[in-house]
């Protein structure tokens, strides 16, 4: 099963990913790990990557395809795969299609996490997090037992992150509608999406994957 989940963010594609490995028992590929890891790892491809980085410039997206490329040929892969984040714009669909024809492999399934920008933008700027101790929360569906104070360390740090600010999430919205929204209308075209509606609890979110990937003949 080789799927790719789209969807703005705050959507919830993270923890459908994690559902999706759990259950499938395939790997998540993510390109900022795969980055992270080539980096570390002082492989050529990892050390281009670094030099954009070092400079605040995007890594190039042949650099990306060649991560990509390399991280397919891994043994984890055989039975499936996620990907999550990725491809992010049409380049990097069609340099994904070219990797697929050159190793063999084919796309299953493109499933489309649909929620409304307006109730991305109410999740995101609810959500608080513990300077202290990194715990999670929400205002709306998970507070604090107490306004202000981690219910997992006792301090007294619980704050809105500044990338969860009204401001940058519009911001990111706008980024992703513009360079990732395209990337709907062209796998709906190889007739390869699926589109699952966001906005309920991530459950039951979940079970609609499943019967998604079920109808479709891609479930392992």
């Amino acid at each position: 099963m080789r799927i790719i989940l789209l969807g703005a963010p705050g959507s919830g594609k993270g923890t459908q990913s994690a559902y999706l490995v759990d259950k499938y028992e395939i790997p998540q590929i993510s390109t900022g790990d795969i980055l992270r890891k080539a980096v570390t790892d002082g492989t050529e491809l990892g050390k281009k990557a670094e030099s954009f980085m070092t400079s605040g410039g995007l890594v190039p997206d042949d650099v990306i395809l060649g991560m990509i490329r390399e991280r397919l040929q891994d043994e984890d892969t055989e039975r499936g795969f996620i990907f999550d984040g990725f491809p992010r714009s049409i380049p990097q669909a069609e340099g994904l299609d070219d990797i697929f024809g050159e190793i063999g492999m084919t796309l299953d399934r493109v499933l489309e996490i649909r929620v409304p920008f307006e109730t991305i933008l109410t999740r995101m700027t609810s959500r608080r997090v513990c300077a202290h101790c990194g715990a999670v929360y929400n205002l709306r569906s998970q507070p604090p037992k107490v306004d202000g104070i981690c219910d997992r360390c006792g301090r007294a740090e619980v704050v809105q992150r500044e990338d969860d600010s009204e401001e940058t999430v519009r911001h990111r919205l706008q980024i992703y509608e513009t360079s990732t929204a395209p990337l709907v209308e062209y796998y709906e075209r190889r007739g390869l999406l699926s589109v699952v509606e966001g906005d309920k609890a991530p459950q039951d979110v979940f079970s609609e994957i499943v019967q998604v990937l079920e109808d479709s003949g891609n479930a392992l």
